[in-house]
């Protein structure tokens, strides 16, 4: 890689997007101008927030220490506290709890398959294009850090 990024042009946000939709448009009750049960919606909802707080909480870390959130711009500091001492993708973990939220609040079984794609893409594509960078950016700092905190959860 000649850039200062991981390679990524893709939005990950965009991934999951296009995932969610295409799941709802395959098999939802709101595809149909329906609600799912209130108890399910009412779940998927609660889950949905979740995944929301920890996008927002996890986010907020790339401007408390001065580093681009965008994989296509360079990151200029690996994060190690707050949540991701737990995740090295709390983002990405975000973006999955919320799709999964809204499926479940859809009754969506296609959304939830679709999501499962989604992550092997994200995985594929997008993480291991950022390890690689991040790992021939810092070297000992990064790898030590992945050695010590999980992928996901």
């Amino acid at each position: 890689m000649t850039d200062d990024n991981a390679g990524v042009r893709i939005p990950p946000p965009l991934m999951f997007l296009a995932a969610l939709l295409i799941g709802l448009w395959i098999d939802s009750a709101w595809a149909s101008g329906q609600m799912a049960s209130l108890p399910i919606t009412l779940y998927g909802g609660i889950i949905t927030l979740g995944g929301v707080a920890l996008l927002i909480f996890s986010s907020r870390w790339y401007k408390r220490v001065g580093s681009n959130i965008e994989p296509w711009k360079p990151t200029t500091a690996i994060i190690k506290t707050g949540v991701y001492r737990y995740s090295r993708n709390p983002i990405y973990l975000g973006m999955a709890v919320v799709q999964a939220g809204l499926a479940i609040a859809a009754a969506s079984y296609a959304a939830l398959v679709t999501l499962a794609i989604c992550m092997v893409i994200i995985q594929v594509y997008v993480i291991a294009r950022e390890e690689t960078y991040l790992e021939n950016k810092f070297g000992a700092e990064y790898t030590d850090y992945k050695r010590s905190v999980r992928r996901w959860i």
